[in-house]
């Protein structure tokens, strides 16, 4: 069947970290140019699709290097529909050219390409075979998450120090009394507190992956003009919120960005979540308020996102609570939620090194350094750091990388 490009996008909006949103005439008019090939597809016309898709390459060709890269979704799902087409028409070597077109030009669906029954008429010719492979190596997230399984615990290069900040901090004190974060965390154990914390923020706050978050970037000021302007945050403002929250109560925590291989350079995606530090578990636990989630295992033991890494790689049992949700609506699976979207994205993790108040709020002169753990598969080795400086600001990020895992997952000093 065809790839329904709006349904796509919406997939990816709802655990996504945010891509930019704006509205402008060329997404507009590949939208519509989408449902007019999904019509042709339909009526199996090749040749109003054929003028079709030399309108849509005419208008996206004239597009910026970065607006094509943006928009190229549109380009590989249409070429995708077009080998669809050929492929039910018998047309067998148009639809191989079309299908290699579409990977050319960024589809990496696997798991979609292994069950559309529209492409069965050429699933056994060996051109299939090899595109099927090459899509493999950059569309099965699992298989790729496998495949950078391993990490290097020699790697001994000197980072610094993980910190986080004290629950006396002014900044922290007001975030707790101004939010009566005590009376949210509730007089339960250490673990119910972490999760009441988890659901009131999920609550408060809905999820908008469409736009970006304020420009100050702290639980304070971002609680507050989100009900002012009735909005919500992308899943790093709601990190940044409840990473804040775990700290003005005492608790250890830190925000994670979860980030893809992207073999293409094509995916904008990635998901940041948190994780915090149980004392009477003495782990890391994985708490995601975009999707009001934690997860366990066969036993009910909340997970951290070491553990869930490596139980996806070593196929065993994970589980999620049955609450789990993105904007109050049940959609949040095993199978879609771990083993497809967070496997893409635990193949790189990255985090700063101090967990504090207002620590990605921009202004000049701010260093913040951040630590970047990739398998040894991916690594590249920055001797000091990387430095990238965002230049509106004068502020500059440190990130260094590493392929210990020990070293990123250290706990914390008490």
């Amino acid at each position: 069947m065809p790839r329904f490009l709006f349904f796509l996008l919406a997939i990816l909006w709802i655990a996504s970290c945010g891509t930019p949103g704006k509205d402008n005439n060329f997404e507009k008019f590949a939208i519509r140019q989408d449902s007019l090939f999904i019509d042709a597809y339909k009526q199996r016309d090749t040749v109003a699709y054929q003028k079709l898709l030399k309108g849509f390459l005419s208008e996206y060709e004239a597009l910026s290097t970065s607006d094509q890269k943006r928009f190229s979704n549109f380009k590989s799902n249409a070429n995708y529909n077009l080998c669809c087409t050929y492929s039910l028409m018998n047309n067998k070597p148009a639809a191989i050219d079309y299908l290699k077109k579409a990977i050319q030009s960024g589809y990496f669906d696997y798991d979609h390409i292994q069950t559309d029954s529209d492409l069965d008429n050429i699933r056994k010719e060996k051109e299939f075979i090899e595109a099927e492979k090459s899509i493999r190596e950059i569309g099965d997230f699992l298989y790729i998450l496998k495949k950078g399984a391993k990490y290097d615990l020699n790697d001994k290069i000197e980072f610094p120090k993980f910190t986080y900040q004290s629950a006396e901090n002014p900044n922290l004190v007001a975030l707790r009394t101004s939010f009566r974060l005590d009376s949210i965390a509730g007089s339960g154990d250490e673990i119910s507190k972490m999760v009441n914390l988890l659901n009131w923020i999920h609550n408060l706050i809905p999820h908008d992956g469409n736009h970006d978050n304020p420009t100050v970037k702290n639980a304070v000021s971002m609680i507050r003009q989100c009900k002012l302007e009735n909005r919500g945050l992308n899943c790093r403002g709601l990190a940044t919120v409840l990473n804040e929250c775990y700290l003005a109560v005492g608790f250890k925590s830190r925000m994670i960005t979860c980030l893809p291989k992207d073999s293409l350079k094509l995916d904008n995606d990635c998901h940041v979540i948190n994780m915090v530090y149980s004392m009477s578990l003495k782990k890391w636990l994985w708490m995601d308020p975009t999707n009001n989630a934690y997860v366990m295992d066969e036993n009910k033991v909340l997970l951290g996102i070491e553990e869930v890494r490596n139980r996806l790689v070593h196929d065993q049992s994970l589980f999620i609570n049955q609450d789990a949700n993105w904007n109050h609506k049940p959609t949040v699976t095993v199978d879609e939620y771990l083993k497809h979207y967070m496997a893409k994205n635990l193949y790189k993790l990255e985090c700063s090194t101090n967990s504090e108040y207002d620590l990605e709020t921009s202004v000049p002169g701010k260093v913040v350094d951040y630590i970047l753990l990739a398998p040894m598969d991916y690594i590249h080795h920055l001797q000091g750091g990387k430095i990238e400086k965002n230049p509106e600001v004068n502020s500059t990020l440190v990130i260094y990388t590493t392929t210990n895992p020990e070293f990123f997952w250290q706990a914390p000093e008490l």
